[in-house]
């Protein structure tokens, strides 16, 4: 669920596998704020309303229901006739406008026939969803981007790791006896003692005027080794090891990948690219 504001209004959007869809309860808020509901029903009792949703699952619907359709056109625009956007779906099996219950709940429907209904709203206000609509899907097509250029990168880097065999300084420290043989309270901790050599609470006593913790502070080297750290600890874990056995292995495994990352030039682009 997104949300854009359009002329001071929050209006809500959701994607499902097959459509996108616009809260035309929101919508229906420009104009009365009190009784949303009752603007959408006002709407759907227009012949031209049930002609327009009618031919849209005409080209998007192949289950939709013609018999039911041809009724509901047939009564449409005389004194007598009602439709709620429930009655419409159950009766039809239309796809192109449903109903959410709970909270972030009301009535939803797909990105034309929403831009239709605000049509009849208002052209302005029409005019600034299909701007602030757009405005949305240019932001999350950019993070699209930047996520595809990541995993580009992080598989680069990961495919260094494996093949890297530069041994040069140790980072992290390497653990004594002492400190593997402790029993840590999570997994979490034992994988914090692998790369930085200490717990989230030892970090915390020591950065107490720090507003994240331990993992929002780390670099994006120590990021990607901890996230191989993690998938790797759960083979361990099913191989039945010990927790000080595993500590020690996760830590060599830390120092080894660090290792080959701090001077991995892939790595450096990217982070130059996000300063």
């Amino acid at each position: 669920m997104s949300t854009i504001v359009v002329k001071q209004i929050s209006v809500d959007v959701f994607q499902t596998e097959e459509q996108e869809y616009i809260s035309l309860t929101d919508i229906a808020a420009f104009k009365n704020p009190n009784a949303p509901k009752d603007v959408v029903k006002n709407w759907l009792r227009n012949r031209s309303t049930i002609e327009f949703i009618g031919l849209w699952e005409q080209i998007n619907n192949p289950d939709f229901k013609w018999v039911e359709f041809d009724s509901f056109l047939l009564e449409a625009g005389s004194n007598s006739f009602t439709l709620s956007p429930s009655k419409w779906i159950e009766s039809t099996h239309a796809i192109g406008i449903i109903s959410k219950q709970g909270r972030g709940g009301g009535t939803f429907a797909q990105r034309d026939i929403a831009f239709e209904f605000a049509s009849w709203i208002s052209a302005e206000f029409k005019l600034y969803l299909i701007k602030e609509y757009q405005r949305l899907k240019e932001e999350e097509n950019n993070r699209q981007k930047l996520d595809w250029n990541l995993q580009r990168t992080l598989a680069r880097v990961n495919y260094t790791i494996h093949t890297d065999a530069i041994k040069e300084r140790l980072i992290p420290e390497k653990l004594t006896g002492k400190q593997t043989s402790l029993v840590y309270a999570t997994e979490a901790d034992l994988l914090n003692m692998a790369l930085f050599g200490k717990t989230a609470a030892i970090w915390r006593a020591e950065n107490p005027d720090s507003k994240g913790n331990m993992r929002d502070e780390a670099t994006l080297e120590q990021l990607v080794v901890l996230s191989n750290l993690e998938s790797l600890n759960a083979v361990l874990i099913r191989q039945g090891l010990e927790q000080s056995e595993r500590l020690k292995q996760l830590n060599q495994i830390a120092i080894t990948q660090m290792t080959s990352l701090v001077n991995n030039s892939n790595l450096n682009k990217l982070r130059v690219n996000n300063l």
